[in-house]
């Protein structure tokens, strides 16, 4: 198949087109910097012609609330447009779990948007919600910190690896439509403070974590599992020890 890959050239993006590649499809990994700009519609048309499927794991440059409502909706109008016009059989998007519950986040409330935008939009379509990246556990830390100290909510969450995102992706997009969601965990179930400190204590930051029952995540206060998978959604093979001993991790 001719895969469409939207932020082909990313973090998740970069993986799903080698996975791609690998077993055999003719993968295009289409950025602004190869001429294709889905906010504008720059070369969009140009790149979904002749393909089945286009993947879009693209982001916004910018997380201020207005901003990153204009970019998903102008990118996802554009794409699912064009989709239309060239008679792709299969949309695939990649999202998060528990957006739903953190509409607090002008963030949140775009992915949100964007998957109402897929799911009316008149293509098939598989979305696929994975949970936070062991990659920005880091990012959470710092967004958390409040005098030195990072506060964290009283609530669980499920860490992936990037690497297993991109081979669900992947694997979403190689498949037939689901015309729904299929979801994306880590392997285990952490408390935010318990997987915090151990991945600040691998770097060498010696901040205090404390989980906070006034802790916030994106703006909402939540108290359980609300970023936790489904039982019986697939889980990565990635656990957190076997993340932070690959070089660079830790550090990182």
């Amino acid at each position: 198949m001719r895969i469409v890959v939207i932020g082909g050239t990313g973090l998740i993006g970069s993986q799903v087109v080698g996975h791609l590649a690998d077993h055999g499809h003719e993968v295009v990994a289409a950025s602004p910097n190869s001429g294709v700009n889905s906010v504008t519609g720059e070369g969009v048309a140009e790149a979904l012609a002749g393909a089945q499927v286009v993947v879009d794991v693209s982001n916004s440059p910018s997380f201020a609330d207005d901003d990153v409502m204009a970019f998903f909706r102008d990118s996802t109008g554009n794409l699912l447009a064009a989709a239309r016009d060239a008679g792709l059989g299969h949309y695939v998007a990649l999202s998060i779990v528990g957006s739903e519950h953190l509409v607090a986040s002008g963030y949140m409330r775009a992915k949100v948007e964007q998957e109402r935008m897929i799911r009316d939009g008149g293509v098939p379509y598989t979305i696929v919600h994975a949970t936070q990246f062991l990659e920005f556990l880091v990012g959470i830390a710092d967004s958390g910190t409040v005098d030195g100290v990072v506060r964290v909510p009283q609530a669980n969450i499920q860490p992936v690896a990037a690497t297993d995102v991109a081979l669900a992706v992947a694997k979403a997009a190689a498949h037939e439509p689901t015309n729904g969601i299929v979801e994306i965990a880590g392997p285990e179930v952490f408390t935010f403070a318990d997987i915090i400190g151990r991945r600040l204590a691998a770097r060498g930051d010696e901040r205090e974590v404390v989980a906070d029952p006034d802790g916030i995540y994106f703006g909402e206060n939540l108290t359980g599992d609300e970023l936790v998978a489904a039982a019986d959604a697939p889980r990565g093979a990635i656990t957190y020890d076997q993340w932070i001993a690959l070089p660079g991790n830790a550090e990182r």
